[in-house]
């Protein structure tokens, strides 16, 4: 009788240690010191690490050229930030390939001396956000919560996530965490045409955005800084060319010649962002070194 209690006791341990093992467990801390920047992962059995981003792009604010404006408004909201005073999340939208991203990676350069630290969330993490900040509530440094390229379709749980943890959680925000988000959207949400007859009139001719138009706002003004980019201008894409190549070696000379082949890059590709400013850049710099 004492046998076969103890067997089925111990095949009751081997089960109860596999449902454990597969289990997700709590968001446990990394080695702070091993990184400046982290990305949040989730593994296939349901387990959340951050794991250090041990090559970080080498990218400087004085790098970044015709978004003067919206650097401004970044670096200050920044410095606020680590120097502990109040600042707002922020969302970065416009044009694609127009700095959005660069600027917070240049961010996160310039001011990690000072404690500046940074982590990157998956839009479909997002629900794991509320173990993420409690995780470096304690911690001295200063965190951004990096989602990049931010956009939802309608009901995901990731959009209430991400609503809930900027303003409108029962807990208090934590004072070392802010979240910096990239999006081509302006309001997150894909918007139809068919909303606008929602919209209501009154009788002196103010207008009024229905329920699903003001939800789909909802989210967007819970960031407190909206930071705006715009396509660039043939000329300020040549700029931008100028100094990418300038940055990678090559010649004042070079760079004039460099021009008529840069516009003709950009017309290819149907834009003259940043990024194809700095593909072209690459290219010709490539090029220029086996002559």
């Amino acid at each position: 009788m004492n046998e076969a209690f103890e067997r089925l006791l111990m095949r009751a341990e081997q089960l109860i240690d596999r449902i454990e093992s597969v289990l997700p467990k709590p968001l446990s801390e990394p080695d702070w010191g091993a990184a400046v920047a982290w990305r949040y992962r989730k593994r296939s059995s349901g387990h959340g690490t951050l794991e250090p981003v041990r090559h970080l792009a080498a990218m400087q604010l004085d790098e970044l050229k015709e978004i003067d404006g919206q650097k401004e408004k970044i670096q200050r909201n920044t410095q606020q930030f680590v120097e502990g005073k109040p600042a707002n999340n922020v969302l970065l939208t416009g044009a694609r390939g127009t700095g959005k991203s660069s600027l917070i990676k240049a961010c996160l350069n310039a001011y990690a001396p000072q404690g500046l630290r940074l982590i990157e969330v998956d839009k479909t993490d997002l629900t794991d956000l509320p173990d993420i900040v409690e995780v470096v509530s304690g911690r001295p440094e200063k965190f951004i919560v990096y989602c990049d390229d931010l956009s939802f379709e309608d009901g995901e749980a990731s959009y209430k996530a991400l609503k809930s943890i900027l303003d409108g959680s029962v807990a208090a925000s934590t004072p070392n965490v802010l979240i910096y988000a990239t999006s081509n959207r302006r309001h997150l949400l894909p918007e139809y045409m068919k909303e606008n007859l929602s919209y209501t009139h009154t009788d002196d001719g103010e207008v009024h955005p229905g329920e699903a138009v003001e939800e789909k706002i909802s989210l967007s003004e819970r960031f407190g800084l909206w930071v705006s980019f715009y396509p660039f201008s043939q000329e300020e894409y040549l700029t931008i060319v100028a100094q990418w190549l300038r940055s990678l070696g090559v010649a004042d000379a070079a760079i004039q010649q460099s021009r008529p082949e840069a516009l003709v890059w950009a017309l290819e590709r149907g834009s003259r962002s940043g990024r194809v400013a700095y593909q072209f850049a690459r290219d010709f710099a490539g090029r220029q070194s086996n002559v």
